[in-house]
């Protein structure tokens, strides 16, 4: 079965991760390294142990977490489409294909690019879990660069340093699954996050539901979805 292990120490998946990492910073994006690999991975594991799903779920969700932005250093247009590929391409002679279909799923859709009139789409659990994984991902610690002329010119990092605390957690009884924020409004307006991250919240909303739960969002302790 593959695992997160073996495919963390794959040579070449670290490597397409820090060429990835090296190129959105050259360009001003947040920090998609290695960091946000592992944490998305960690995520991913959790949320289907917690929704009960088998070890070989949580495995290939932990993997797709791992593996999702690695082709960044291709060009963030269709990043996920070839990553999936360069998945495939790296496994193919290692794992039965049957293993590799749902995690190249996942990979193709855990986004989209702003060109795409197509929503995203949700065909089967392991892309639902990596969409909650994934974009719950809002952090201080992403943001590059914290000058005061970045914080200004750079939205995405502004909103990302202002969050202090982010938390994702399933509330099973109330079939809920919760994004909990608090964001130090002295750095930016709580209107901002929703400037740059409704799209993201839209595609927790549908990946919620296709695995059976609502999904929340509560920031400063107010309940705003």
């Amino acid at each position: 079965m593959i695992t997160l292990s073996r495919v963390n120490n794959n040579k070449n998946i670290l490597e397409f991760i820090k060429k990835s990492d090296e190129s959105l910073k050259q360009i001003g994006y947040t920090e998609h390294g290695l960091k946000h690999a592992q944490l998305v991975a960690d995520r991913a594991r959790t949320i289907a142990k917690e929704l009960g799903y088998s070890k070989e779920i949580q495995e290939m969700a932990a993997v797709s977490g791992f593996c999702h932005d690695m082709a960044n250093f291709l060009g963030r247009i269709q990043h996920h489409y070839l990553g999936s590929l360069l998945f495939y391409d790296t496994f193919k002679d290692e794992y039965p294909i049957e293993e590799l279909i749902p995690i190249m799923q996942a990979i193709a859709s855990h986004d989209k690019d702003e060109l795409d009139k197509d929503e995203v789409e949700i065909v089967n659990v392991v892309t639902a879990i990596l969409i909650l994984a994934d974009k719950s991902d809002v952090r201080r610690s992403r943001v590059l660069r914290s000058d005061k002329q970045s914080l200004k010119e750079d939205i995405h990092a502004r909103v990302n340093y202002a969050t202090k605390q982010s938390k994702l957690s399933i509330d099973k009884k109330q079939k809920r699954i919760n994004l909990t924020l608090i964001i130090d409004t002295k750095i930016t307006p709580i209107m901002e996050y929703f400037e740059i991250f409704t799209q993201r919240m839209v595609y927790c909303r549908k990946a919620a539901n296709y695995l059976g739960y609502d999904f929340g969002l509560i920031i400063n302790n107010f309940k705003l979805l």
